[in-house]
């Protein structure tokens, strides 16, 4: 039987027709094919439509209600902005591409990944970041069908965007680079990931520790009070620098010698003198411990009228979270300094400000960059040590260079 079905087919497409002439086969496919190509570019403009977009109850309960609050829902010109706009591409090549992409968020949707508001926040920073991608790439060419360089009227803008939007039409920048969370919310970046320090995390499980030397914090590590981790007594922030005293299996002893503001409970250690440089962050309960912290010396800073104490304790963090030379840390933090900070606007050389500055200027910066938590910490580290302080050269050096300062024993 299916050697007689074989043969079927066989002479089916290797004999000429008998009974249909080979104009009307020909007239035939040519039908099924417009037919074919009819449904599909239906089914593609089907699917483009917002109404099939908030078909799906992630979007229409999460993102809908996002969009609804910005300007491209509602504005005084009465232009609305769809989905499709924004997230299909109008070139025909790259719009079955997008749409061959969206098909894992549809899987998401179907399978639960993103079902719940829960879980939609919790996987947003991907989809998002897949987003920022795409439209870097393209040079977020849907965003220019409304929005183009050559068509704005700079001198209507307010001063302040005058400046960074001549700027970036002279780099023909991706309106993506500085206007994310432009129509969502932007995503929490706290648990996010810098591929970047898996390098620093490699280097520092091959790095020769020896007792007495001094060492540099790739990343936030607990502090405890033994080696058995029984009490957490505090944080060691990045870019900290610590002295060697012993290595016990995972663990390793190290002597911190920083200094804190002589008030309240003086949980926030600095490394350097009347520089809000955080090295070390310990519990209260311990903060004020004669049997854990020793004072050194004490030390007014007469610009503030505060009373400094340098202080020191020997603690017990990880093994294999410390570097010889802070250098790695800090090109880490220059590359995304450089390629974050600089999108919107020229950012400022690290020497324009001092120490003290720089918290509340780069504060007010980040969360217009997609920096994770330990990428903005470290940039920061990296822009007060690189800061006006530690510059001869720098802008304002002379007037910002130190408080004058009065010992005491």
């Amino acid at each position: 039987m299916i050697k007689n079905l074989y043969r079927t087919v066989k002479n089916l497409f290797q004999r000429p027709s008998t009974k249909i002439g080979l104009g009307v086969l020909v007239m035939g496919g040519f039908i099924a094919g417009a037919i074919a190509w009819l449904g599909f570019n239906t089914a593609l403009h089907a699917t483009s439509k917002e109404e099939f977009c908030l078909s799906c109850h992630s979007m229409h309960d999460n993102l809908l209600p996002e969009l609804q609050k910005t300007v491209h829902w509602s504005n005084r010109t009465g232009v609305r902005t769809r989905c499709s706009d924004c997230h299909v591409p109008h070139n025909f090549t790259d719009k079955i591409a997008r749409k061959m992409q969206a098909s894992r968020e549809v899987w998401g949707e179907l399978i639960g990944t993103i079902g719940t508001r829960e879980k939609f926040q919790e996987h947003r920073i991907v989809l998002a970041r897949r987003e920022w991608k795409r439209l870097s790439a393209n040079g977020s060419r849907e965003c220019r069908v409304c929005h183009d360089y050559k068509d704005m009227d700079f001198n209507v803008m307010r001063p302040a965007s005058q400046v960074a939007m001549r700027r970036a039409a002279e780099r023909d920048e991706s309106c993506i680079s500085c206007h994310k969370g432009i129509a969502h919310q932007l995503p929490d970046m706290k648990g996010a990931h810098n591929p970047a320090f898996d390098t620093l995390v490699s280097a520092a499980s091959g790095q020769n520790i020896e007792a007495g030397g001094e060492y540099f914090a790739i990343l936030p590590r607990d502090l405890f009070t033994d080696p058995q981790m029984t009490q957490k007594i505090g944080l060691l922030e990045v870019g900290a620098k610590v002295k060697m005293l012993e290595t016990q299996g995972n663990m390793q002893r190290v002597e911190l010698d920083l200094w804190r503001k002589n008030k309240g409970y003086g949980r926030v250690w600095y490394s350097q003198f009347g520089l809000n440089i955080t090295s070390a962050i310990l519990e209260k309960t311990v903060s004020r411990d004669d049997n854990l912290v020793k004072v050194l010396e004490a030390q007014e800073d007469l610009l503030t009228g505060l009373e400094w104490q340098r202080v020191k304790a020997e603690v017990w963090m990880q093994a294999e979270s410390l570097l010889a030379s802070p250098e790695p840390i800090w090109s880490i933090a220059r590359s995304s300094y450089s390629s974050s900070c600089s999108t919107c606007h020229r950012q400022p050389q690290e020497a324009h400000f001092d120490a003290n500055t720089w918290p509340g200027l780069f504060g007010g910066m980040v969360g217009f960059t997609s920096m994770d938590e330990d990428t903005a910490k470290v940039v920061l580290k990296y822009l007060q040590n690189h800061s006006s302080d530690f510059s001869e050269t720098a802008h304002g050096n002379d007037a910002t260079k130190g408080a004058v300062q009065t010992a005491r024993p």
